[in-house]
């Protein structure tokens, strides 16, 4: 059963069933986990209204993309981190056990509990009306990363030398191109970039996508705002990702840098995971050796 985490979650849509990727890998050998948060004001910006934050004992990276007025994009953003990161550790070091399902449900109630607390705050705060912010999120747990998203802040996948785009974004672009009105080229070319169909604050609901995904050494899963994302194509991203994959501290400056480097509009922040196999020691490693070749 699920502790209470402040109010319970009002949802107008079924909470989706747990979903296993399609050739998920049953690891032989123990994973280790590598986990990278980095943000950046960018070029023009005089402030940064992003907010990231890494919780490797608890396999969890949390990125918040905020909008608003003044600082009010800088408060909604750091509202949702914390708020999601520190009430989903406690949940998780009360329920060692819980199960998937049992997750994905907490996460919806923190998102849930985020959520409402920036919306009361842009509602009742003067300098902070108008404010929200989009959500991205990734937690290693039972084998899988399981991610939630809310607007146009991404996640996406670098596996055997391909990129992959995880999510979907909730903005009006991604409608327009849905609907056939524009192709990705001409949405690519657009000025509506900052127009995002749901984020949190914005309504005193809002409902989180959440998917779960399978680990396999070599993987790197990139968390992103749309500052990254609007300065890089997909393709330039997975340049920078092909050179830099060994190591996702120097991945995450160089994305970081390529962005700015391109122009560096908005703020940018990157989130990363990087997963590779970790080999016995001693007398065990010739057991994970054979272990890797079935």
């Amino acid at each position: 059963m699920l502790p209470a985490l402040g109010r319970k979650l009002t949802t107008r849509a079924k909470e989706p069933p747990d979903t296993v990727e399609p050739g998920s890998v049953q690891h032989a050998v123990p994973l280790h986990f590598d986990y990278v948060a980095s943000s950046d004001m960018g070029r023009l910006r005089t402030n940064n209204e992003d907010a990231v934050r890494s919780v490797p004992e608890r396999g969890m990276l949390v990125l918040a993309d905020g909008m608003g007025g003044h600082n009010a994009g800088e408060v909604a953003s750091g509202m949702a981190v914390n708020l999601i990161s520190e009430q989903l550790s406690a949940w998780m070091q009360e329920n060692p056990g819980a199960s998937l399902r049992e997750l994905r449900r907490a996460m919806a109630i923190c998102v849930d509990n985020a959520n409402r607390a920036i919306f009361e705050a842009a509602n009742t705060r003067n300098e902070c009306r108008g404010m929200g912010t989009t959500l991205v999120m990734a937690i290693v747990y039972h084998g899988e990363v399981v991610l939630g998203h809310a607007g146009d802040s991404r996640a996406y996948r670098w596996r055997g030398g391909k990129l992959q785009q995880l999510t979907r974004d909730h903005s009006l672009l991604q409608e327009q191109i849905d609907s056939g009105l524009l192709t990705s080229e001409e949405a690519a070319l657009s000025g509506n970039h900052n127009l995002v169909t749901r984020a949190l604050g914005v309504e005193d609901i809002v409902l989180l996508d959440v998917q779960c995904r399978s680990l396999a050494d070599g993987d790197m899963y990139l968390l992103c705002s749309d500052g990254l994302t609007d300065m890089l194509t997909d393709g330039e991203v997975a340049t920078v990702m092909a050179e830099a994959a060994h190591d996702a501290q120097l991945c995450a400056r160089r994305l970081i840098e390529e962005a700015n480097t391109h122009g560096g509009r908005d703020n940018v922040s990157v989130a990363l995971l990087r997963v590779s196999a970790q080999e016995m020691q001693g007398a065990g490693s010739g057991q994970a050796q054979s272990l890797l070749q079935k």
